[in-house]
């Protein structure tokens, strides 16, 4: 499996990043969109964040627009959604494909994750979620399950840096 940490992305604003700066945490990177009947985890995203922020922990969030066109905003109508409809303070970055020809390296990597079911492959649809820990396991979970979701949250919580 490559190395998730040195793939480039870009930030919302459109600056070079890299998942570096997140090595030895525990990340739970999800792809978004602002106009599904799942947005609502957003509210549970930032949730997670708000409680496991401080202990090495961060959602990431990148809008993908693959889904029935459900993120078609500009990064800034994007940036503003979040923060005014769920107060999202965990980063967010540009807007990117996650299956097909276009699909972002760094999905060419999560999907090779298998989710409960032993299954890997292509995302089912928005808010999918992959919980990556601090030595590089990652865990998959499907969109239905719900940020909130004790399997989600005992994960995140085993992920923790020291636990």
């Amino acid at each position: 499996m490559a190395d998730i940490y040195d793939i480039p992305i870009r930030t919302l604003a459109g600056k070079e990043a890299s998942l570096a700066p997140y090595r030895g945490q525990a990340m739970l990177l999800v792809n978004v969109a602002s106009k599904c009947g799942l947005t609502p985890q957003y509210a549970g995203l930032q949730k997670l964040q708000d409680e496991y922020g401080d202990k090495g922990f961060t959602v990431l969030g990148f809008p993908c627009n693959q889904f029935l066109e459900q993120e078609p905003g500009t990064p800034g109508e994007i940036a503003e959604f979040c923060s005014v409809n769920y107060g999202v303070t965990f980063p967010l970055f540009e807007k990117i494909e996650v299956n097909g020809e276009g699909r972002h390296p760094l999905y060419d990597v999560l999907t090779e994750t298998p989710d409960a079911e032993g299954k890997a492959g292509d995302i089912q649809w928005n808010f999918e979620k992959f919980l990556v820990a601090p030595d590089g396991s990652v865990t998959r979970f499907r969109p239905m399950v719900e940020p909130g979701d004790p399997a989600l949250v005992t994960a995140v919580e085993s992920a923790l840096p020291g636990a």
